[in-house]
């Protein structure tokens, strides 16, 4: 019997749910935690990062104004389908990080964990950051969390899939939609997950995937007027403090890089990050 020619994957970029590749042409080659080659991935140029950003603010009406409850329901969605390509990501993680198949696995578990976990906290966030407020005078006065707007987030550069997760899921599950510049050393992951997000009932835009440098595409995305907010956990600090400088241009908010243990439990500060605060005052009547 003949030896079959392998078919390798192409990967490609995920704006508004759909694949393009970069506008550039451009890819980089990605290789193991050993040197050894694994594909080429799409080098996202300055222009991916603004169709990107139009995706997410086209999506974000939409995404903002189902109820809690759908987006709950969609998210969990994800978790399942996540489940079904358990082995996939465990071998993409065990490739990227360096990883035993073991370790690998048990990466990939608490990653779908953590995004059961936060799908869980969609119809629960508002009795936490929400309250009903005393004031004089015949008036109901209720302060109730709305989401940002559009975040981008640079995902961690020491944790491709776990740490993708735990700042992906928080930022969307609140109703925000995200421009995502994957681990520059460690994109395949990402550009996997935008396969499952692709199939699933998640709105086309809510998330958005770029792959290549994380400083080119950082540096448009920090500057952006339409960009509400920015989390910087896979910037250096160097890169971290220029990205903050532009960033206040449009007064975003700001999530600093600091050191994670992500395999820990994540907390509520990520849910909490990226939302606003309404206050509705209301006359109670006679």
């Amino acid at each position: 019997m003949s030896e079959r020619l392998s078919v390798l994957k192409t990967y490609k970029l995920f704006v508004g749910g759909k694949f393009p590749r970069s506008e550039s042409g451009r890819v980089y080659e990605v290789t193991d935690a050993k040197g050894r080659w694994l594909a080429n991935a799409p080098l996202a140029s300055r222009k991916d990062a603004r169709d990107a950003v139009s995706a997410a603010r086209k999506a974000f009406g939409g995404w903002s104004g189902a109820t809690a409850y759908n987006r709950g329901q969609i998210l969990y969605r994800i978790a399942e389908m996540l489940e079904g390509r358990r082995d996939q990501f465990a071998a993409e993680v065990a490739s990227a990080e360096g990883l035993s198949k073991p370790k690998a696995t048990a990466v990939v578990d608490t990653a779908i964990d953590r995004w059961v976990w936060y799908a869980g906290w969609s119809d629960k966030i508002a009795q936490i950051a929400g309250s009903a407020n005393p004031v004089a005078g015949p008036y109901f006065n209720l302060s109730t969390p709305e989401p940002t707007g559009v975040v981008a987030l640079l995902a961690p550069q020491d944790s491709s899939f776990l740490g993708l997760i735990s700042v992906l899921a928080p930022a969307i599950v609140t109703g925000n939609t995200t421009v995502v510049v994957a681990a520059e050393r460690a994109p395949l992951p990402a550009l996997s997950l935008a396969e499952v997000l692709a199939t699933s009932d998640l709105p086309g835009g809510v998330v958005n995937i770029l792959s290549g440098r994380t400083p080119e595409l950082a540096t448009p995305l920090a500057a952006h007027q339409d960009v509400n907010a920015i989390d910087l956990a896979g910037a250096d600090p160097a890169l971290a403090t220029d990205l903050e400088t532009a960033a206040a241009d449009n007064l975003k908010r700001v999530v600093r890089p600091h050191p994670v243990d992500w395999r820990t439990d994540p907390g509520t500060d990520r849910l909490l990050s990226f939302l606003e605060t309404k206050t509705v005052w209301h006359p109670m009547g006679v």
